[in-house]
């Protein structure tokens, strides 16, 4: 609920009723004041402190941009270079993993044991060298 303001208006002025802020607004000024005093304050040193740090680091990079430059460059490279081969290793192993799967759904084959595996093998190795003759 908001207060009502009761204001008389004479001689071309407004008067209020009220005389001035409340103790709770007196009391919030006197203790964010001090608190934004000291907020402001580290503001400033932060940026003194950035401003003191670009203006050595500046004429730095200047002087060893030969260097850091073509570093940059590589490093940049390698990381798109690493990402790359996980990412095509990635898609290599989904790819055998649908192909793999595809086969046993289509020749309907369940695992196999190297045993299984191989007299398979030999059986159609045997066929086909009596197909060709």
């Amino acid at each position: 609920m908001h207060p009502q303001y009761h204001h008389r208006f004479e001689d071309g002025r407004h008067h209020y009723s009220q005389s001035g802020p409340s103790g709770t607004q007196v009391l919030a000024v006197i203790t964010l004041l001090p608190l934004g005093g000291m907020l402001l304050a580290l503001a400033g040193l932060t940026l003194a402190g950035t401003v003191i740090g670009m203006l050595i680091s500046i004429p730095l990079f200047l002087i060893f941009s030969p260097v850091i430059v073509p570093a940059a460059i590589v490093l940049r490279l390698a990381v798109a270079g690493f990402l790359a081969s996980g990412a095509f290793g990635l898609t290599g192993l989904s790819s055998l993993s649908y192909v793999k799967n595809r086969v046993r759904r289509v020749t309907g084959a369940e695992r196999y044991t190297l045993d299984q595996a191989k007299d398979q093998a030999e059986r159609r190795v045997t066929d086909m060298a009596d197909y060709v003759g």
